[in-house]
């Protein structure tokens, strides 16, 4: 008896599910089956999409930290040149340099001076001296202004600090006196 309400059962399931594929129409199915396969498309797009996320920051990171080498190297040789006009600037001031002819002193501490100058601007520094040109404020400091004879209203009459730049990046401004023109 058991066994056959057992049967019973599974022959009412059997037939539910009969009534349901019957119901089911081939749209419905398709429906179903392209919303599956939408899915595993997002999926499959989401999954590239964080590749490439990941991807992109390690190239983030390896790029910055080749950027950082990179200056590293370039202040590396910038140093060890300034490390040789040191070693020029520590001989000239040796006890056993020091003879008191003050005309060869001042030979090799201008020596110095133009090593020292030529290592600045292998490496891009160039200086801003603008005596006499046009004041711009974009380029220089105006100190005060001065009244002159000589010099024109808006010209610079005197450099007090030069400045510099490099690579055309303006790194200091030139401190100047500018010309008020002729006083009244």
């Amino acid at each position: 008896m058991e066994e056959n309400l057992e049967k019973n059962e599974v022959s009412e399931e059997v037939d539910r599910l009969v009534e349901e594929a019957e119901s089911t129409s081939v749209e419905e199915i398709a429906k179903e089956a392209s919303i599956a396969e939408a899915q595993e498309k997002e999926r499959i797009a989401q999954d590239k999409y964080l590749r490439l996320f990941a991807e992109f920051e390690n190239y983030r990171t390896r790029s910055a930290k080749e950027q950082l080498e990179l200056i590293n190297t370039a202040n590396g040789k910038l140093l060890e040149k300034l490390a040789e006009v040191k070693d020029n600037f520590d001989r000239a001031f040796a006890e056993e340099n020091k003879t008191g002819d003050l005309a060869a002193f001042e030979k090799g501490i201008k020596l110095i001076q133009e090593q020292f100058n030529k290592v600045l601007s292998d490496f891009g520094l160039e200086t801003i001296d603008p005596s006499g040109e046009a004041f711009d404020p974009n380029m220089h400091e105006a100190l005060m202004k001065q009244p002159s004879e000589n010099v024109e209203e808006g010209k610079i009459i005197q450099v007090y600090q030069k400045g510099y730049k490099i690579k055309n990046k303006l790194l200091k401004t030139a401190k100047v006196i500018v010309s008020s023109g002729v006083s009244a």
